[in-house]
């Protein structure tokens, strides 16, 4: 069984036994952490993880990049922010993609907009 920790600055947003952690790094893309994985540390891309409780029930979290790092039996992950599916307010993540791409209909090359875009869309994915 793993022992898992989603940390942020302000709280943290999950602690618990896992079968399975699910993550997207920006180095490897997509990859499962299970009891005995070798020791890892990753760059988590803006994604989802997902937290695959004993008896297969999942837990799913919007993770705003920070890092994973595996020890022993042990994930963690560090990040500014992450946000379960149920803390979500999907309307206001709606309102904000719809800001992003306006921003973007005027500018192409605005990188704040297109990130702004891309957490606001991992939010209505999560959020279901």
């Amino acid at each position: 069984m793993l022992e898992v920790q989603l940390v942020s600055p302000e709280a943290v947003a999950y602690t618990g036994s896992a079968e399975m952690v699910v993550a997207r790094t920006v180095e490897a893309g997509d990859i499962a952490f299970q009891p005995g994985h070798v020791p890892f540390v990753g760059v988590l891309a803006v994604w989802s993880v997902e937290v695959v409780a004993p008896g297969g029930g999942r837990d799913v979290f919007a993770v705003h990049r920070g890092f994973v790092q595996v020890s022993g039996n042990v994930v963690t992950v560090l990040s500014d922010v992450s946000e379960a599916a149920g803390e979500i307010d999907a309307d206001r993540a709606a309102e904000a993609l719809r800001r992003a791409e306006a921003a973007l209909a005027a500018n192409p090359d605005d990188s704040e907009a297109e990130a702004a875009a891309q957490r606001a869309r991992l939010r209505l994915r999560v959020a279901g």
